[in-house]
């Protein structure tokens, strides 16, 4: 065997995955810990809304307002396990474990290292949406067959709210900054994003905001395979919004953290 073929440097799909399943080695490790907050979060917030504001609220245009709610707790969870993953994770693995280090001792290059963690935010958001789609079905909340494609926008919310949280992490110094990611932006992203209510109610100036925000567009998306009739032409700009923003985001975030990360 010679040195070239015995010291092969491993292609960049090998690398990717090699970070990626060293996550989930890792995560699966405590898996009820780590799965079990992000997991029934969204279904206590169904349970609360649905019956206590469902009570009052039977229908949300064409459709009931269980299903209304329903349909955008999917792809919430893949934001929050995403985000939690990509900040305090990330941050913890850069500046506490020191684990990066060990890694790009090897033949990982920065590069791969932050794309393998943004595949495994997208697959954290393909678990929480499938979980919490299979309790939904089994609700009786919703029986439309297409609503097993809410997984892939799951996947896309996971790598959207991914790429956009390693940047947050790429220039955050203190873990306790974090805070004002969560409460400043997430947060009230998930009341304005059309999740809870129907955007059509909010003013013209806010409406616009809302357009803004990521969530709004993976919501409009993953409420449209829930039910018979959802899809309209705005399904293909939502599209096209989480793609630039994903490759707008995953480029700042690659620059900001490899610039981090070998300084």
């Amino acid at each position: 065997m010679s040195n070239n073929e015995k010291y092969k440097v491993p292609s960049l799909f090998q690398r990717i995955i090699s970070v990626w399943y060293r996550h989930v080695r890792v995560y699966t490790s405590n898996f009820l810990s780590n799965a079990f907050p992000p997991f029934f979060e969204p279904l206590i917030f169904l349970a609360g809304l649905g019956i206590g504001i469902g009570g009052y609220i039977q229908n949300m245009g064409t459709m009931s307002y269980i299903l209304f709610l329903a349909s955008g707790l999917i792809v919430t969870s893949a934001m929050f396990s995403a985000s939690f993953e990509c900040t305090y994770g990330t941050f913890i693995r850069l500046e506490y474990d020191k684990v990066y280090d060990g890694m790009l001792g090897s033949p990982i290059s920065p590069n791969s290292l932050i794309v393998g963690e943004i595949f495994f935010a997208g697959s954290k958001g393909f678990f929480f949406s499938f979980a919490v789609l299979v309790v939904i079905w089994a609700a009786g909340i919703i029986s439309y067959p297409l609503s097993l494609l809410t997984t892939v926008v799951g996947f896309i919310t996971g790598v959207m709210f991914g790429t956009l949280s390693m940047l947050i992490t790429s220039f955050v110094k203190n873990i306790n900054h974090f805070n004002f990611y969560f409460t400043g932006l997430l947060s009230p992203m998930f009341f304005f994003s059309g999740v809870v209510f129907p955007l059509e109610n909010l003013p013209k100036a806010l409406l616009y905001i809302a357009e803004i925000l990521p969530l709004t567009h993976v919501v409009r998306m993953a409420r449209a395979f829930c039910y018979e009739g959802g899809f309209s032409m705005i399904w293909l700009y939502d599209l096209l919004y989480c793609v630039v923003f994903i490759a707008v985001t995953g480029f700042l975030a690659v620059r900001g953290l490899k610039k981090r990360m070998i300084t």
